[in-house]
């Protein structure tokens, strides 16, 4: 019995046409989207800098890390990792073939992170 279409063969079809590629460069998309969000909130949980001018009018900032923001920060960069493991995992399930390139900014992100969550560790404790 023959089939009533014809069987589509991934390997001769460009990679950009799989839905499994598709999905990958979204969640990758997405997984930096996270991480500018992150540095966005680093930037509002961080001490303020007070310079000498505002130091010589008496104007106050704050000396210490906002707590709640301090615990997004954390949350998000987390999501980092797991949004950066599950496209390297993903990665591994679609590129079987030796010509495949595995691709880098799913390592970036992921050492970014964690690095970035190692320092935070260190400034709190």
């Amino acid at each position: 019995m023959k089939p009533d279409r014809p069987v589509k063969d991934r390997r001769r079809s460009p990679r950009e046409n799989d839905n499994l590629f598709k999905t990958m460069v979204g969640i990758n998309v997405l997984g930096w989207f996270v991480f500018i969000a992150a540095l966005i909130v680093f930037h509002d949980a961080r001490p303020e800098f007070v310079s000498g001018v505002q130091a010589f009018w008496g104007v106050e900032g704050r000396k210490e890390w906002s707590r709640t923001l301090s615990m997004v920060l954390v949350a998000l960069l987390c999501l980092c990792v797991v949004i950066s493991i599950t496209v390297l995992l993903m990665k591994r399930k679609r590129n079987r073939r030796e010509k495949d390139h595995f691709g880098i900014n799913g390592f970036v992100l992921m050492f970014t992170a964690v690095s970035s969550l190692v320092i935070l560790y260190f400034e709190f404790n």
